[in-house]
This record gives structure tokens, C-alpha cells and sequence, in this order.
């Protein structure tokens, strides 16, 4: 079978040894025509990776970029426009892939055109030892099928469950640390991460598959594109605090971008009101503390990052905010 190249892009930060592990399995897959791309936001390695990633470079066996500023999506952008595959596929830096996870990605892009991203299936570690605790007999929690909330825009985040969903089916999203696109999504449609999205980015890929399900394409899942992601306490994502005022305003700063920018009026409200019985009042699935002075800050937080995104949407009147992309002058 003809399969599709893949381009493999990783963005990275502060990330050594998970990185390097990263690596090392990704080059052990068994593809015919696949690249690797690191897109390095770390300004300084440990000698032993640096040296590691100086070796890889020196034997083609990656492409790495090094840049002095840290966004995941402006990463992810930069790292398209280097790449030179059929299909342009992201994993995180932190992540163990199995034999044949590359050949489960282009495997399905082969086989239905109408595909358009696959959204792979992601063991995280964390969630995954959660739902040993809470499902009966201590046995994991699986479903077959996502229910019909997964494919709601107002409420679909709080059902899509990428980790314990065992059947491939449409989906409405991916998640960021497992997820490929055919080239054309970018290159015809022009459809690219938006770069406002701060901090761990969360919703980014969210809001660029809500964007892509507009040319027609099919967002597909399917469990056996899996790997683990370890959820490494440090690195990635995590260059603020998660307990910082800049990081919680971040957060429902991201969640209102998202929504103003794709949702209808009621999917914006039914949004609204999900997020803040989850993570204001702390209501399953959140399960966060009913205290109500934490109640009362994370109201603040809530309240706060609403008026952040709105001033980020009344901004883009003017300013489209691709701020790393304006500055790469790669053609």
C-alpha cells in the first residue's frame, strides 16, 4: 500500500530526558517515508541531551529548530510551514509510542478520503489510574461509543473521552498531544493555530478542529493510533504556575476565546453555564473543593478571564494576534 508521508512535529520546552525517550521511540517506528521536526523552545539543555540532539542533527536524523520565544501553537505553526509531508502529525515531548502507531495514522488517511484529521487515542497516565479507582470491581473504565453530548460544540468537552473510548467514530476534536492533518488543511485552506491561545494553550486544538469541520472534512478517532502520555510534572506546558493569577485568568481566558470565536449564542451560554458549575463550583466531572472562598476566587478567575477574551476578540478587529508567525520570515 502507497501510504502518505508524515511529518512529525514535536514542540518542546524545558523537556530533557522525557524529550530524549520521546525520540528515541519515535525512530524506532517501521514507516517507509516519515520526518522528524523538534521545535525547541528551550533556551538551555542539559549537556547530555544537547549533545544527544547534536548527534541526532548531525545524522539527519531529525530537522531542529531552535527558537528564543515559548507558544505551543506558535510552535506548532512554525513547524508546518518546515515540513514537507502528505500528512502533518503532532505528539508532545513527553509521550511512548507503541510499534506501528505511525502506520495507524497514515493507514486511515489512506483508506477514507474523507478524512481530514485523525484524533489517536491518548493512555494518559493519570486519568487512567483515576478511572482504576472509581470503576466497579476495580476493573478499567472503557466505553465503545462516545454519547451523542460528544458531538455538541456547547458542551462536547466534558464528553469527549479520548483515553477510555475503545471503537474508531467521528469525533468533534482531538487533543493536542495526538493528533494528525492532511497538509491541506493548512496549505489550501488556511486554516493555522491561532497564537492567542496563552499559557498551556488549552482549547487551541479545540478551536482549530471546530474551524477545520467547516471545509467539510471528517475528524476521525481511532484507538489503535495510541500512545501513552506521561503528563510530566514539569516542562511542556508549564512555564506559569498553575496556582498564579496569570495562569487561572489564562485558562478561562482560553475557554472564552474558544466560544466567541466559533459558537452560536446558545452553545456560548450552554458553555458558559458547564464551566462554571465544573470549575467554579467544582462539580463532577471536576470535582474540585466546594470551599466557599475558593468558590469565590475561582468566580474571580472565572469572571476575569472573561473579559480577557473579550478584550483578545474586540483586539482582533485589528490585530489577528499571530505574533510568532509575523516574525518567521520562512518561505
Amino acid at each position: 500500500m502507497n501510504y502518505p508521508s508524515i511529518s512529525v512535529i514535536i514542540p518542546t520546552y524545558r523537556r530533557e530526558e522525557p524529550l530524549k525517550d520521546t525520540l528515541e521511540d519515535l525512530l524506532k517506528q517501521d514507516y517507509p517515508n516519515f520526518e522528524i521536526l523538534v521545535i525547541d523552545q528551550t533556551p538551555t539543555h542539559q549537556p547530555n541531551i544537547q549533545t544527544y540532539l547534536e548527534e541526532l542533527t548531525k545524522a539527519e536524523k531529525i530537522a531542529w529548530f531552535r527558537v528564543d520565544w515559548a507558544s505551543l501553537p506558535g510552535a506548532r505553526n512554525y513547524g508546518v510551514r518546515r515540513a514537507k509531508g502528505d500528512i502533518i502529525l503532532f505528539i508532545d515531548d513527553d509521550v511512548q509510542l507503541p510499534p506501528g502507531y505511525l502506520l495507524a495514522h497514515g493507514r486511515i488517511y489512506q483508506e477514507k478520503p474523507e478524512v481530514g484529521a485523525v484524533a489517536g487515542r491518548v493512555l494518559d497516565r493519570m486519568k487512567l489510574s483515576d478511572s482504576q479507582k472509581i470503576s466497579p470491581n476495580n476493573s478499567p473504565y472503557s466505553l465503545a461509543f462516545l454519547p451523542p453530548e460528544a458531538m455538541d460544540p456547547g458542551i462536547a468537552w466534558y464528553y469527549i473521552d479520548l483515553v477510555h473510548t475503545t471503537q474508531p467514530q467521528q469525533v468533534i476534536s482531538t487533543r493536542g498531544c495526538n493528533m494528525s492533518f492532511r497538509r491541506e488543511i493548512f496549505s489550501q485552506h488556511n486554516i493555522w493555530f491561532d497564537e492567542r491561545f496563552r499559557g498551556s494553550a488549552v482549547r487551541e486544538e479545540s478551536d482549530f478542529c471546530l474551524r477545520l469541520r467547516e471545509t467539510g472534512y471528517q475528524i476521525w478517532y481511532d484507538p489503535e493510533a495510541y500512545l501513552v502520555h506521561l503528563g510530566e510534572e514539569t516542562g511542556g506546558c508549564h512555564d506559569i504556575s498553575t496556582k498564579s493569577l496569570k495562569y487561572q485568568v489564562t485558562f478561562y481566558h482560553n475557554h472564552f476565546l474558544m466560544a466567541l470565536k466559533n459558537l452560536t449564542l446558545n452553545e456560548q451560554l450552554r458553555l458558559y453555564a458547564k464551566l462554571f458549575d465544573c470549575h467554579v463550583l467544582g462539580n463532577p466531572p471536576c470535582n474540585k473543593s466546594g470551599s466557599p472562598i475558593k468558590i469565590l476566587v475561582r468566580g474571580l478567575f472565572y469572571n476575569l478571564g472573561f473579559i480577557d477574551a473579550l478584550k483578545t476578540v474586540v483586539q482582533s478587529k485589528w490585530n489577528r494576534g499571530q505574533k510568532y508567525s509575523q516574525q518567521d520570515n520562512y518561505s
